[in-house]
């Protein structure tokens, strides 16, 4: 979408090489972490014959169209989620369903609640579509709900409302009964495909194990497609593997590994055992899951030091999956301790929502007592103690370093360190604030700093390292470098790892991952012995 000009400049002299022409920005949203600064646009709609042709575009106005869309049994019209609110920039997860007739240009809303309804999927007859989302009631975490819209009516009904999870990704058999959808979860740290038969039906796994795309850490992810036959194929993962193709008959059963694709490099390698464990927060005694990964030749006898790596989000979670991250680790002589604080997915709305307008806050109780919990059980040198996380999981190494001196050395990767500065500068401004805080920075200050790794920064007195991407919008380098200099001004020792080209993903290209591995066990080993 072309703009005027605000100023046009004279005429260049003869022979004159000018600077590059300003940019005006005049939009909400302008930039986003990963891809830079935006091209004035939108992303449209558009068909075009399947024998080839001419692309011909179906959607219209200043609005994005992201999502894929579904073809209605006819093809006659195509049915996609999409945000075409006049405050679509300042209200950014109320998304509705739309059908759009192609003859026609006529855009029929299927649904209109505050809040996103999105990833739609027609029955195998056309008369229902399934959907995903839920009321916005503007806190930290909610839970996706599994929704059904009746052609016939009009009517939208909920069919999950008795499961306290997440549903993602649904898919109808291909079969004409109407009488199942499945979907994919996580519950405790696990992905699992599930099956909806009713309402009054607990909730069914088919599958679990889901994911191993999510190379760097133990986070979520994955896929899965389901055959004529009712065969379910799927990315299935552990903590020795990435991803594997895996295949389900008829969803029932052992699932069949396709293939073993990493055997040639990983089957000559001892790799770090993982195990999880559970102990009760010090806080107020609500379990909290987590897992440890023993080094290679591992000897219970012996003591180990500890890395202890906590989670972004902070609205994610950990679990039984591959981490190239934490085999590297391990792999230099560490137990590597990783848990699901409160805030974490995976274990519920409401204990998701324990860190809601609170965080920082009690998730730093629970990772101190998963630390203490790892320690009691013999082989982990109290002496020898590291922290490290990234975004969500940099913010609490912050706070960790601010609350407690326990911890020989710390990386604090790409994190927040001032809540103020990063509610104006990041990609997410206009939901940060609202779902983070429900105040502007300027009308509770106070509030921000409470919650702000600065506001500790006096306490701090670990070896701490700062490791950010250079082209991160969504925690900007700013936070980090915040953080760099006021323990350069209190003289603590510190250091600041820039990684150029990277953005908040620094681990998506494998050299980024490398280095970011490399330069936090170099730190450690500074301060080892």
């Amino acid at each position: 979408k072309d703009s005027e000009p605000m100023v046009t400049l004279p005429k260049k002299p003869e022979g004159a090489e000018w600077a590059e022409p300003a940019i005006v920005i005049e939009k909400a949203l302008y930039r986003s972490d990963g891809a830079g600064y935006l091209k004035d646009g939108y992303h449209h709609l558009f068909v075009l014959p399947s024998s080839g042709g001419t692309p011909r575009q179906v959607t219209s106005g200043d609005f994005h169209h992201r999502e894929s869309p579904e073809w209605q049994l006819d093809g006659k019209s195509l049915i996609f989620s999409a945000n075409r609110h006049e405050d679509w920039e300042h209200d950014p997860l109320n998304t509705d369903i739309y059908e759009l007739t192609l003859s026609t240009g006529e855009l029929r809303a299927l649904t209109d609640r505050r809040g996103p309804d999105s990833s739609p999927a027609l029955s195998p007859d056309g008369k229902f579509l399934a959907y995903t989302g839920f009321d916005d009631r503007q806190q930290g975490y909610q839970v996706s709900r599994l929704y059904l819209h009746d052609f016939a009516t009009g009517e939208n009904d909920e069919l999950s409302e008795f499961w306290d999870v997440s549903i993602e990704s649904p898919v109808w058999p291909r079969n004409e009964s109407n009488d199942e959808i499945l979907f994919q979860f996580d519950r405790r740290g696990s992905t699992h495909i599930g099956r909806y038969k009713s309402r009054t039906r607990p909730l069914e796994r088919l599958a679990t194990n889901l994911g191993g795309t999510s190379i760097g850490r133990p986070y979520g992810g994955g896929s899965f497609t389901v055959a004529g036959n009712g065969a379910i194929a799927y990315t299935h993962t552990n903590p020795e593997r990435p991803a594997q193709l895996a295949c389900l008959m008829s969803g029932f059963g052992e699932p069949n590994l396709l293939g073993d694709l990493n055997s040639d490099l990983l089957g000559q390698r001892e790799l770090a055992r993982v195990e999880s464990f559970t102990t009760p927060s010090s806080h107020d005694g609500r379990p909290i899951q987590a897992w440890l990964a023993y080094p290679p030749g591992f000897d219970p006898q012996q003591r180990y030091p500890l890395i202890l790596e906590i989670h972004g989000g902070p609205f994610a979670n950990y679990g039984d999956r591959f981490s190239a991250e934490v085999q590297l680790y391990a792999a230099a002589g560490y137990v590597v301790l990783y848990a699901n604080p409160r805030g974490s997915t995976s274990y519920g709305e409401e204990f998701g929502n324990l860190i809601h307008h609170a965080y920082p806050g009690n998730d730093y109780d629970d990772l101190m007592s998963v630390t203490d919990a790892a320690i009691e059980m013999g082989f982990i040198d109290p002496e020898r103690l590291y922290v490290t996380g990234g975004s969500g999981g940099g913010v609490l190494t912050a706070w960790i370093v601010g609350k407690t001196q326990r911890f020989k050395a710390a990386v604090s990767a790409k994190p927040v360190i001032n809540w103020t500065s990063f509610a104006l500068t990041s990609d997410i401004y206009t939901f940060a604030w609202l779902y983070w805080f429900g105040a502007m920075p300027w009308e509770d200050p106070s509030a921000y700093l409470a919650r702000s790794p600065l506001s500790l920064v006096a306490n701090v007195s670990t070896p701490t390292m700062l490791l950010t991407g250079e082209a991160d919008y969504r925690t900007p380098i700013t936070e980090a470098e915040q953080f760099y200099q006021a323990l350069k001004l209190r003289r603590v020792d510190s250091a600041l790892v820039r990684i150029p080209g990277a953005s908040h993903g620094i681990a998506r290209r494998p050299s980024h991952l490398i280095s970011k591995v490399g330069h936090v066990l170099a730190w450690f080993e500074r301060y080892g012995e």
